[in-house]
């Protein structure tokens, strides 16, 4: 086993994230996702991050069972809850164990395989939540001529991306299509985007051609393409990683007659919503970082006006419906 030489840090809106390892390869595709978050200059982190390739995993702690199955992509995985630590295993690959209350993580990987996405969301998401921000799955974009933004959720699948992009296409900014980081700063939410490459499905490209540009000839088993943020740039306003003040919630719906709409939606319907796509409840109930999450979002439900957003074939023209309904607010 050998020691750690290797050292970066990252700025997440104040929460500065150091991580440690043989070789800066071994968090490459961390780096990709928030390279352009890199620290300028010695700071301290808040949260440390020691990744270690050995061929020997303990792949047994102490603990209880929270989660053992599959997870998509990443194959086979168990969560253990030993209270104050959490690990996560990958067997025979690599596993993590993170310990939130001392505010550092250990990832431990063999040679021969690559830290999985799920593992480094999870031990992102921890060190995020230690600097008491939290990680939703939602599109986040800027409005037109202003610096505030609205939330855009639905399960995967639903159209968030497709809408995202035909919204920016009508002179909305782009924060995310996937994943937006919340806290609340002087009593108020505010939110910054994740700045990860866009996926862009086949169907997408279809409905907003604006993107063509950006897309080659080649596309993935899941019928995509990943774009990055500077090549979407070139065509749409793509905002940078700082927090802007949360206009209004939108839960995301497919029209069932093909025409637009924005109507109010009831806070608790909002809550419910957005949590069930965003707290886990693993076989030992909620996590205390899930528990925070939930929190979070009852927050932010009960301070920002929510919406439900149907859209039909032609995503573009909810833009309108988003402006006017936002300026009746005041």
């Amino acid at each position: 086993m050998t020691g750690p030489s290797a050292q970066g840090c990252y700025a997440l809106n104040g929460q500065i994230v150091g991580i440690s390892a043989e070789r800066p390869e071994l968090w490459q595709d961390l780096d990709r996702m928030i390279g352009s978050l890199r620290a300028a200059g010695p700071v301290e982190p808040g949260f440390r991050i020691r990744i270690v390739q050995t061929q020997s995993l303990a792949e047994t702690p102490e603990g209880v069972v929270a989660f053992d199955g599959e997870v998509p992509e990443d194959g086979h995985c168990r969560m253990i809850d030993n209270g104050e630590v959490i690990h996560l295993i990958f067997p025979g690959r690599q596993t993590a164990s993170i310990h939130a209350g001392e505010g550092w993580a250990e990832i431990i990987v063999r040679p021969d395989t690559k830290i999985t996405w799920t593992l480094w969301m999870l031990v992102l998401d921890a060190a995020l939540d230690a600097g008491g921000q939290h990680m939703l799955h939602t599109a986040g974009l800027t409005l037109p001529d202003s610096d505030a933004l609205v939330l855009i959720h639905a399960p995967s699948g639903t159209g968030k991306t497709t809408t995202s992009l035909a919204l920016a296409s009508q002179g909305f900014g782009l924060c995310s299509d996937d994943a937006m980081i919340l806290n609340f700063a002087s009593g108020k939410a505010v939110a910054w985007g994740l700045p990860r490459h866009v996926k862009i499905h086949r169907k997408t490209a279809e409905m907003v051609p604006l993107v063509s540009p950006c897309l080659g000839p080649s596309w993935d088993r899941n019928g995509e393409q990943a774009v990055s943020l500077e090549r979407l740039r070139e065509i749409v306003r793509v905002e940078d990683s700082g927090p802007r003040p949360i206009a209004a919630l939108l839960h995301l719906a497919r029209s069932a007659d093909d025409q637009n709409r924005l109507v109010a939606m009831a806070r608790t319907d909002a809550m419910v919503a957005l949590a069930a796509d965003n707290v886990r409840t693993g076989m030992t109930g909620l996590l205390p970082l899930q528990k925070r999450r939930l929190e979070t979002i009852v927050r932010l439900v009960s301070t920002v006006p929510t919406f439900t957003l149907e859209v039909g074939p032609r995503p573009a023209d909810a833009a309108a419906l988003i402006r006017s309904a936002l300026a009746a607010q005041g």
